[in-house]
């Protein structure tokens, strides 16, 4: 218990570190024309993510198609997301489905060498309070590597159930989807000292300033996987207050992507896929049943790259 303990410590001290510096980098599966698992192109887009300077890296989440892989493939993204990230950044890797099959992925994980995991909400159905955290207690009581629960979808925990989970050893963060304040800022107050909270919000630079305000400021960035130059100078400009900038980056960029994502379901994911091709990014197609975007709406986004890229001195 004492070096899962000393391991929980470490990591979260990286992430904290991490996350002062830079965003949190989920990177994109890379897919095959025909729907199969892309060694080098996973290897090569993460190389890019890492190379883009993120705070950490979450590979074989919910951008990264988790719910997509066998067990073979996520060995294959996960080990290569370590080897490419060399102990430069933290590795925390995705799980999910009930604690038995999230397990499995966890034990993966852990030969491959990752650093800890986000434990994705679980599968289909709601579930009262106990039985959450009990899925936290069954999955922390089966691996050594530290957790961040991520509450979204059916997955929402009271200050009573926080204290909880993050009284087991290796639980060391959340991971908030739910965008709702009231109960974030009631997490954090009942959270203990240096417990670490992250912005899981779709698109999570819209409400990066509100969750600062509720004292959370380290967000995920859909964006940094297909272009970094804007989730990097949106993040600059967010910690150094200069409201301009980021202003202008919401109302040029952020929100009409929003508005662009909210045109089909799955686009959160399929979109930031064909950002990435039209960069060049070898992630081909995403898998069913999340669908590559219309062509118009593909011509749409290309367009609102382009002007992105412009506001920050980059080029498509």
């Amino acid at each position: 218990m004492t070096v899962a303990l000393d391991t929980g410590t470490a990591v979260a001290r990286r992430l904290r570190d991490g996350m002062a510096g830079g965003v949190l980098s989920f990177p994109l599966t890379s897919f095959h024309d025909d729907g199969s698992l892309d060694p080098e192109g996973v290897r090569a887009h993460v190389a890019e993510c890492v190379a883009a300077g993120p705070g950490a890296l979450f590979p074989a989440c919910g951008t990264g198609e988790f719910f997509s892989l066998d067990e073979d493939e996520y060995r294959t993204v996960v080990s290569l997301a370590v080897r490419e990230a060399d102990g430069r950044l933290p590795v925390v890797a995705g799980v999910g489905y009930g604690w038995a099959q999230a397990l499995r992925f966890a034990r993966i994980a852990e030969e491959a060498g990752a650093d800890a995991l986000l434990v994705l909400p679980h599968y289909l159905v709601a579930a009262p309070q106990e039985g959450l955290v009990r899925q936290l207690e069954r999955i922390a009581a089966g691996t050594r590597l530290p957790l961040i629960a991520y509450q979204r979808g059916q997955v929402a925990f009271t200050a009573d159930s926080l204290r909880r989970i993050a009284a087991l050893p290796t639980v060391i963060g959340l991971k908030d989807g739910h965008s709702d304040l009231d109960r974030l800022q009631r997490l954090t107050l009942a959270a203990p000292e240096g417990f670490l909270f992250f912005n899981g919000a779709a698109t999570a630079e819209i409400q990066a300033g509100a969750y600062a305000a509720v004292g959370v400021p380290a967000y995920s960035s859909a964006v940094h996987a297909f272009a970094p130059e804007i989730a990097t100078a949106y993040f600059t400009a967010l910690g150094a207050g200069d409201d301009k900038t980021r202003e202008r980056l919401l109302r040029e960029f952020y929100v009409p992507f929003v508005e662009l994502r909210d045109r089909a379901p799955g686009y959160a994911v399929s979109l930031v896929k064909a950002a990435a091709r039209l960069r060049g990014r070898r992630v081909g197609p995403v898998r069913a049943p999340l669908t590559d975007p219309a062509p118009g709406d593909l011509a749409d986004l290309e367009t609102l790259l382009t002007a992105g890229l412009d506001l920050v001195g980059a080029a498509l």
